[in-house]
């Protein structure tokens, strides 16, 4: 039977049976993308925890979801996880003009220049850990590639390493993103992290505005810190605490993408090959095929701001939708073989801002799409040159499986290496 998705016209179907909580939570990443094969539709109705939601994938439906401002994301995600991720008065919850004012602080943080100096304090921190490295017998790579994205985060936001305690930080931010999509005692456990990162932040900003700590004025610190609403009023000191985190935070769950770049190189050694001679020509096609490829975040929720009516069927203000990330990014009438991985397929690719959306859809500012995603591209770069030119090493038997159940998703193992030796590789795009 194929597997290409009919488009339909017709009215969205609803799943047979009360409630589809077990079967999501059993299907994981999957879950959408099997029943909308089933169904022959792009969407479907059904409850979660006993609330009506429609599921959505495909170009259609991402740009219906992202674009026009239909949606916000108020009670759009389980509060478990939206506390452990962005919480109440981030730039992620607001919409409009008040999302837009917010939104230009990240993306001004985030500019070529910023993204540079980030790239060049990663060099260094990894050939710091390197030199430790050597001296063990293996690694977990995503353990320590959380802590050395903890401190490059802390240095390039204007922290000093010691007094931010950098061990601790990487143990609370890497808490929280394995943690958001479990339910339980686990994710009770990544809660109380959470508020202890967020007395961190508390009195980091209090620090700040009191002058008890000192930063440089153009620092991310200081420019989170000193940030303003709409009217022009500082904002409230829990609120700049939200958003130092969401600076913070996400550079460190790039590890995860890291970790899977590493698992396509050693999955299809033609690529460490290519990259460890030099050649370049793939490498950005190379990350962007481990971001579609791999699985990230699952789902990005929504509530309609309006009626709204997407294919001849009517939405709701208030109603609950939820797009498929991984299903989008896996749809193969988007993405031919989308379970192969085949980095040459964005050679001729034109950059559409809704098909390939691992980290969101639409366009920066308008949007909500991730602001952080250029960094997360740039880091992603650095690093396949990090493992292929700047150090050798082995990996070991372990167990490589990435359970499709688990948000988010990983090597079972966290991607075990041995036996790591330094390499001369130049972190240029040049090779010795």
């Amino acid at each position: 039977m194929s597997t290409v998705l009919m488009i339909a016209a017709d009215a969205i179907p609803t799943l047979p049976g009360f409630d589809s909580t077990l079967a999501l939570l059993a299907d994981g990443y999957t879950f959408a993308s099997r029943r909308c094969r089933r169904l022959g539709a792009d969407a479907f109705h059904t409850r979660l925890g006993g609330r009506p939601v429609t599921f959505m994938l495909g170009t259609d439906a991402s740009h219906f979801f992202w674009s026009g401002g239909r949606f916000d994301r108020h009670w759009a995600i389980p509060p478990t996880a939206t506390h452990l991720l962005q919480d109440a008065g981030s730039s992620q919850t607001l919409e409009g003009a008040e999302h837009r004012h917010r939104k230009r602080m990240f993306l001004e943080l985030l500019e070529p220049p910023e993204r540079d100096r980030m790239q060049s304090i990663f060099q260094t921190e990894w050939d710091t850990a390197v030199d430790r490295w050597r001296s063990a017998e293996s690694i977990v790579l995503l353990d320590e590639l959380q802590r050395v994205l903890t401190r490059t985060a802390l240095r390039w936001a204007g922290f000093e390493l010691v007094a931010a305690d950098p061990a601790l930080r990487a143990f609370q931010f890497g808490t929280l993103v394995e943690n958001a999509g479990r339910f339980g005692p686990r994710n009770w456990a990544a809660q109380l992290v959470r508020r202890s990162a967020e007395r961190w932040g508390n009195e980091v900003i209090r620090g700040v505005r009191n002058g008890e700590i000192a930063v440089d004025e153009t620092s991310a610190i200081a420019r989170v810190a000193t940030q303003t609403d709409l009217e022009g009023r500082m904002l409230p000191i829990d609120v700049a605490t939200v958003e130092l985190l969401n600076i913070l935070r996400p550079v460190v769950a790039i590890a995860r993408f890291i970790v899977f770049a590493a698992l396509c190189l050693h999955a299809v050694p033609r690529w460490r090959a290519t990259f460890a001679d030099g050649d370049e020509s793939d490498l950005t096609n190379f990350v962007n095929e481990v971001r579609r490829h791999a699985p990230f975040f699952p789902l990005m929720g929504g509530r309609a701001r309006r009626a709204v009516d997407w294919r001849g069927n009517a939405f709701s203000r208030g109603d609950w939708v939820l797009l498929d990330l991984y299903g989008t990014n896996h749809d193969p009438r988007l993405w031919p073989e989308p379970n192969h991985f085949r980095p040459e397929r964005f050679q001729d690719w034109q950059g559409d801002p809704y098909t390939l959306i691992p980290q969101g859809g639409g366009h920066y500012l308008e949007d909500h799409r991730c602001a952080g995603e250029p960094v997360t591209i740039e880091l992603m770069r650095t690093a396949v040159r990090a493992l292929t030119r700047r150090i050798a090493y082995d990996v070991p038997p372990q167990d490589l499986r990435v359970s499709l159940r688990h948000f988010p998703a990983g090597p079972a193992s966290g991607l075990r290496i041995s036996h790591i030796t330094a390499c001369r590789g130049d972190w240029s795009q040049e090779p010795d």
